[in-house]
């Protein structure tokens, strides 16, 4: 069985190693905005999922037409995509200072809702032409965030990490200082939910367990 993930997200990958799997890394090609565009107001959890089927699916396509596989050696490709829901707005990677500035000082104190949409797409025998297995859904989470000082903030923002990330923050790096607690599934806030794609990768037939056999031993 080979797995791979649809995504340059390093710590979705890091969560994947730690627990076990050391995926292939598929960066897909999709124009998320015209993806975005496309749907029509959509839901949080749609607009997530959505996004999430058109990576994994764009990455699985790719890898058949490409030939990209190991004979009969089925393939199996996840794909996710994160958001962050404050106050009913959905925001997703800031981008720029100014911007991570505005929502850290909208959600300081506060709580948001953070939302991975997830695709998994099975490949059965990774050819073209192959029988494909599809399987969807989305992990939501509750973040509590404390409040950083104004020096605090400043020193955040200047380091970069949240002008890449859903929301401008992370559970597992520098942001997680200003994460005062999360009601849920903390894999989910990191950027990939164990226990959703657990789920998902049984609806197409694959057992976890049988994925840890990639990773190696010291």
């Amino acid at each position: 069985m080979r797995f791979v993930l649809a995504s340059a997200s390093p710590a979705r990958l890091a969560v994947l190693r730690a627990a076990g799997v050391d995926p292939d890394v598929v960066v897909s090609g999709v124009d998320e905005d015209a993806i975005t565009a496309s749907l029509p107001d959509p839901a949080p959890a749609e607009l997530v999922t959505a996004l999430a089927r058109a990576k994994a699916d764009e990455v699985a396509a790719r890898l058949a037409d490409g030939g990209d596989s190991d004979g009969d050696t089925d393939t199996v490709v996840v794909g996710c995509d994160s958001m962050l829901s404050i106050g009913g707005e959905v925001v997703g990677k800031p981008g720029t200072a100014d911007v991570a500035r505005t929502r850290w000082k909208a959600m300081a104190g506060g709580t948001g809702e953070l939302l991975t949409g997830h695709a998994v797409v099975r490949l059965r025998g990774g050819a073209p032409g192959a029988a494909v297995d599809r399987a969807e859904g989305t992990q939501v989470t509750t973040v509590r965030f404390s409040t950083p000082s104004d020096e605090e903030l400043d020193a955040y923002l200047a380091t970069g990490e949240p002008l890449a990330v859903a929301g401008a923050f992370t559970l597992d790096g520098l942001g997680g200082w200003f994460v005062a607690g999360v009601d849920g599934d903390p894999s989910s806030v990191i950027g990939i939910s164990l226990p959703l794609t657990r789920r998902l990768l049984a609806e197409v037939g694959v057992g976890v367990a049988a994925l840890w056999g990639s990773r190696g031993t010291e």
